[in-house]
């Protein structure tokens, strides 16, 4: 077993811990440290397979950034403790079959998919660098980009609506 090999699998053993410690954590700011040692795992990943500045805007955008402001957001609204949540008598099947249905989908397309993925042999200069990236980015996707930058901001508006309505319910 090479050492490349070994150091593959104890981080895809790190990065499948810490996103179960995420999914189970009580704690929203323990599950959010939980997303950030994901995260930092994933730009590993990335560096090994050569793709340094993806690596670095992995750390610097999403653990940096982004777990930043989901940090202070829960901490600013006082939703440190996920307590119980109401759900709807079909949301636990229909999540169980979803489960199921994602499951044979990732089984076929790992296990009896007949065309196997042809790498390429040589990649043009600078590619996947910055101009290059960004080039592509803010010239053949900006609308795209421009529509997800909205979503997430309509997101973290939406997530502190609710926790604030919440919050003014246990307080009256």
């Amino acid at each position: 077993m090479t050492t490349e090999l070994i150091l593959f699998f104890s981080l895809a053993l790190i990065a499948i811990i810490t996103g179960l410690g995420l999914l189970i954590s009580k704690n929203a700011i323990y599950a959010a440290l939980y997303l950030v040692l994901n995260f930092f795992t994933i730009a590993i990943f990335y560096l090994l397979l050569g793709g340094a500045f993806i690596a670095m805007a992995q750390v610097s955008v999403y653990a940096g950034a982004i777990m930043v402001l989901f940090l202070f957001v829960i901490m600013i609204l006082g939703a440190e403790k996920l307590g119980k949540s109401n759900t709807v008598a079909w949301q636990r099947p229909v999540a169980i079959i979803l489960s199921i249905i994602l499951l044979i989908e990732a089984g076929y397309v790992l296990f009896w998919r007949t065309a196997p993925v042809q790498a390429a042999q040589t990649l043009p200069d600078g590619f996947g660098g910055p101009a290059s990236i960004g080039n592509v980015l803010l010239n053949n996707y900006l609308l795209p980009f421009e529509i997800t930058s909205v979503l997430l901001l309509v997101a973290m508006i939406g997530a502190i609506v609710l926790t604030h309505k919440q919050k003014t319910d246990k307080e009256v």
